[in-house]
Parts: structure tokens; sequence; C-alpha cells
């Protein structure tokens, strides 16, 4: 398991096994973080599948453009995704993610009732799928969805980490 931080992380266990399909659709979702990294935005890129798999929403982080706080690539995938389909429920939908999502987009994507989030790195700092916190799993809530983690977290992982160390050695030259 490769997470941002290159640290492994006990609960991979937890996760279930991911297929071709999974590794596909982070690939596409790549795609998208790849045009927030050539923004200047943290490049983390999301899809909202639907099971018969059509795309119903792509996003890619937009905080820094939009000066907005929760324009999370997940957040802005989910909000397409619900204005094409007329609906703020989206059961049956999958959410894939270059990385793994924090505790304000899993709670999106909870109140979505999505069926399943799969996602690419691990997020040792932030993660609520797991690495700092499971909020999925929290058996209060009235609504839970299946988790993959670790769907080729590497490359996921070095987009990430070569965003920061170039913004790094940019503010270190400043």
């Amino acid at each position: 398991m490769v997470e941002v931080d290159g640290t492994a992380d006990a609960t991979a266990a937890a996760f279930s096994a991911w297929t071709e399909e999974d590794a596909r659709y982070i690939r596409l979702a790549l795609e998208e973080a790849q045009a927030a990294y050539d923004i200047g935005e943290v490049p983390v890129g999301a899809l909202v599948v639907s099971a018969k798999g059509e795309i119903l929403g792509r996003g890619y982080n937009r905080t820094i453009i939009d000066h907005d706080p929760t324009a999370h690539a997940e957040i802005v995938a989910l909000r397409n995704a619900a204005r094409q389909l007329e609906n703020y429920r989206l059961p049956g939908i999958t959410v894939y993610v270059t990385l793994e999502p924090c505790v304000m987009c899993i709670g999106a994507m909870l109140h979505a009732r999505l069926a399943r989030v799969v996602f690419g790195a691990y997020d040792p700092k932030t993660g609520a799928c797991g690495s700092v916190l499971d909020v999925g799993a929290v058996p209060k809530l009235n609504h839970h969805t299946s988790v993959t983690g670790g769907v080729l977290a590497e490359p996921c992982g070095d987009l990430l980490r070569r965003f920061f160390r170039e913004r790094r050695a940019k503010e270190s030259i400043a």
C-alpha cells in the first residue's frame, strides 16, 4: 500500500479487493487530477459512475481557484452528477477518487446514499475512510457504503507528492 507520505497503514486489510474496472476508472480520475495539477490546484480527481458504467459526474479540486473550501474533487463530481440526475440521492452509484476522502467528502457521499467509494492513495493526515477516521463504519449512522482503497495508489500518490514537492520548492525560493 502507498500513502501520500509513503508510510504503511494497517487498515488496508479491511478494504475490499479492487478490480480492473476500478483501475480503469481511477485512471480516468487521474486525468481529472492532472487537470487540477495543470492549473495549480491540489491534484485530486473524482468520477461519479452509475451501476451501468456511465460517468455521471467528473471533478477535480477547485478550492484555490474558486476560493471555496468545499470544492474538493468529490464534491464537484457529486454536484455535477446530482444536477444531471436532478436528484441529490445517488443509490447504486460509485465514486472513484484519487485520494482517500476527508470527513466532509465521505459525509456528503453518505448523505447521497451511494453504494461504493473507491480511492487511490491513502491519506494519513485527513483520510476518513480508515486512515485517520472511519466515518462510514460508525454503527449509529443511518447509511453505510462499501469502501475499496489503494487502487493505483502509486501513481495517485506520486502526482500528489510531486505537486507538494514543487510547491515547497517555490515557497523556499520566495
